[in-house]
């Protein structure tokens, strides 16, 4: 046999491969996918990953400052490893003063014992995948009851990432599903519909939000709440993908081939799942990965005003709460950390989602 040309191999691919070489050409897009990768692997192995329990009290290091790891020490390469704390007052404030002690040195081990943990509630175990054997190693600092921020992050990571998977999938459903009845039936039930889409946006978003996110009860517990906030941000966010269903469904059903199997007796069920979602597919990916960050924003966003996960539950919105307060930011800055994986994570499903759309699009090369 010949070797095909790349001509040919381009003509007898199929639609997602094709998809697949116009998304690998996007550099950001792969950087993007590759980070959000990492953070939902960080996310769903957080226990293993986290070097402290995220609940344990360091009392000795309340607001400790972030350690920085050095590679040298004397001058010569070296394992990586952090400084120890001095604390010293100050005379004034009697706020405590952390300082490195170049005599405490602690070398960060991989696949070191540490505080106990139920990895995903099944098996108990105390292997962690970096920490230090002795002493302390605090590399985002520690909070006002002198928690393990970095641990804090990661266990949030679980929560705030898979909110936004949850929610969309709830939402996807629910706009394909409204949206595509709106769009095949046209009508006085598209009419209806459509008031109805108009009704819901016209709500500002924040008081909606807090007056759902306020019916729940205070005494439910926090795997109710993390449901109740994914059903309500889902009841919000499906309005956009509905129309943008619709509009599309509004052209495909006088296309020839549905009207064609129409005419050959094929039922609707089969007419809208068989012949007209396949031509949404590259559209629908697109739009889910661009609709996700909307997600993890919103639960973000109500943690953040009390209104939505509370602790002692952990996710990125619960852990800004600590940032409330501009004299909090100025004296301990590392609290604001969980918003730089909010923003990263956002970003990344941002390049993804854009990547996606120019390598869905039939007429872009």
């Amino acid at each position: 046999m010949t070797k095909r040309t790349k001509v040919e191999e381009i003509y007898l691919a199929s639609e997602w491969k094709l998809m697949w070489w116009r998304f690998k050409k996007n550099k950001l897009a792969i950087v993007g996918l590759l980070v959000l990768f990492v953070l939902y692997v960080l996310g769903i192995f957080c226990e293993f990953f986290a070097p402290y329990n995220p609940e344990k009290i360091y009392s000795a290091y309340v607001y400790a400052p972030p350690q920085r790891i050095h590679f040298f020490k004397d001058g010569k390469l070296t394992r990586p490893f952090v400084y120890g704390f001095k604390i010293e007052r100050d005379p004034q404030t009697l706020r405590r003063i952390y300082k490195e002690d170049p005599s405490k040195v602690y070398p960060i081990k991989f696949f070191v014992r540490g505080d106990e943990y139920k990895f995903w509630g099944m098996w108990k175990t105390n292997l962690h995948f970096f920490g230090v054997e002795r002493g302390t190693m605090f590399l985002l600092g520690t909070d006002r009851m002198g928690r393990d921020v970095l641990s804090r992050v990661l266990y949030g990571a679980r929560i705030s990432t898979t909110i936004g998977l949850v929610g969309v999938f709830l939402s996807m459903v629910l706009g394909i599903l409204i949206g595509g009845i709106s769009g095949y039936y046209g009508g006085w039930v598209d009419n209806f519909v459509q008031r109805s889409i108009e009704f819901i946006r016209s709500i500002p978003t924040i008081p909606l939000w807090m007056a759902l996110a306020a019916a729940l009860p205070r005494y439910w517990s926090q795997v109710k709440v993390y449901f109740g906030i994914t059903v309500i941000l889902s009841l919000v966010g499906w309005t956009g993908l509905a129309r943008v269903v619709r509009s599309k469904f509004l052209a495909l059903k006088e296309e020839d081939y549905v009207v064609a199997a129409r005419l050959a007796g094929a039922s609707e069920f089969r007419v809208i799942f068989k012949h007209m979602l396949p031509a949404l597919t590259s559209h629908l990916i697109a739009s889910v990965t661009l609709a996700i960050p909307g997600m993890i924003l919103g639960e973000t966003g109500l943690s953040f005003l009390g209104l939505g996960l509370r602790s002692p539950a952990i996710s990125w919105g619960v852990l800004l709460q600590e940032a409330q307060n501009i004299r909090t930011v100025a004296l301990y800055p590392w609290l604001l950390s969980p918003a730089f994986f909010v923003i990263v994570t956002v970003l990344c499903f941002n390049f993804v989602g854009d990547g996606l759309r120019d390598a869905a699009d039939p007429y872009k090369t």
